[in-house]
């Protein structure tokens, strides 16, 4: 297996690098947070013109990238800034259009891969958890286009989104993995109504109420009850961006603790030179170097076959999700007292990587998921391996 980035990759990894760096500092930050949309417009228009957001998609979708060492350097790097604006909503709506949308909605995405538009993704609602079949929002014809009632919780932007992805149920119990169907929801629709609200860890999140929400034939993305499969491999390339964005998370809060050790002198000595927090500080170097590793295997099994490609995925998010909690309360602790300060970056850091666990599946949900994956019927992992061989 290549690990090496290609030279595109590098170039993009250089140019996020020094664009965070040196236009999304902590008070620009803070800035955006504290705004009334939760993100900057005009800073999501630059991100297009960078070419951030189309390295998430492959060119003949309109973007350059697409892979899934492409998403991983792109969150990566989002996560070293705390970056807030809506990649995630963008990643996961996008390449569900990009699967199995029609035209019309493929033109659409012209428009999201520049930064003139936001998209949002509506899945989860209060009962459901992280149970992926448990859609109880629904569906029904009408006339010669679609009704859809419900609710959905936590949609990421979704007072601020053009478009929202919505799952829906056109038939089935409410759990049931068939019967599941996507649909596109541009956010001026009559009857969609949203309460918005600010996140723990900056940016907005919206419960969105659809009451008697009319949509032509044409907003139905891809066929009728076959949803589950988009729904899956769209929602497994949001989970690689937010292990990969983790990562990004915990490598800065890493150095900012490091260098704070190595200046902090207590008894006419810098602290690092305590064995004690030596000590403390290499198993949390470990513990990085092995979430890397997991994020590395996860984009490199992205577009493998399902089985494989999921347990990495869920392998991914359960170490990132469990190191990042660590790194976060060890990193607060080691800075003492200032560590709880909303001044200090570093809080904001550690509040990030405990809300990262929850998005998409916790620590728990994954490990079980992972366990799960793996009593799939033999020959459906053979397959896998030979595929992978």
């Amino acid at each position: 297996m290549n690990f090496e980035l290609t030279d595109e990759q590098r170039m993009l990894a250089d140019t996020l690098s020094r664009f965070v760096a040196e236009q999304y500092a902590f008070a620009t930050r803070e800035r955006i947070a504290a705004s009334p949309e939760g993100f900057d417009r005009a800073m999501w228009r630059r991100f297009g013109e960078l070419g951030a957001i189309g390295a998430l998609f492959a060119p003949e979708h309109g973007g350059f990238g697409g892979t899934g060492d492409d998403i991983a350097v792109v969150f990566e790097h989002l996560g070293r800034g705390l970056v807030l604006e809506p990649f995630l909503g963008a990643l996961v709506a996008g390449h569900a259009i990009t699967l199995a949308g029609n035209a019309e909605q493929r033109a659409w995405l012209e428009r999201l891969i520049e930064g003139e538009a936001v998209a949002a993704f509506a899945h989860g609602e209060p009962d459901s958890r992280y149970e992926l079949a448990r859609v109880a929002t629904t569906a029904t014809r009408a006339d010669d286009g679609w009704r859809l009632n419900g609710t959905k919780a936590v949609v990421l932007f979704g007072e601020a989104a053009d478009g929202v992805l919505v799952s829906a149920r056109t038939s089935g119990a409410v759990d049931s993995e068939s019967g599941i169907s996507l649909f596109w929801v541009p956010r001026e629709t009559p009857g969609v109504t949203g309460r918005g609200y600010p996140l723990i860890d900056g940016g907005r999140g919206a419960e969105l109420l659809l009451r008697d929400v009319m949509l032509p034939a044409n907003a139905l993305v891809g066929k009728q009850d076959e949803g589950l499969p988009t729904l899956e491999a769209a929602l497994g390339r949001g989970v690689l961006a937010l292990s990969a964005q983790g990562l990004g998370a915990m490598e800065t809060a890493f150095g900012a603790t490091l260098e704070y050790l190595r200046t902090r002198r207590q008894f006419g000595v810098p602290i690092g030179s305590f064995q004690a927090l030596q000590h403390r500080m290499a198993d949390l170097a470990i513990d990085l170097e092995q979430s890397r590793s997991a994020v590395i295997n996860a984009s490199a099994a992205l577009d493998g076959p399902r089985v494989a490609r999921e347990r990495a995925l869920s392998a991914a998010k359960y170490t990132v999700g469990r190191i990042g909690s660590r790194l976060s309360r060890e990193a607060v602790q080691l800075h003492g007292g200032i560590g709880m300060t909303w001044e200090l970056p570093l809080a904001h850091y550690a509040k990030r990587l405990v809300m990262i666990d929850h998005q998409l599946g916790d620590e728990d949900h994954h490990l079980a998921r992972y366990i799960a994956l793996g009593r799939a019927p033999s020959d459906e992992i053979e397959a896998n391996a030979i595929t992978n061989s």
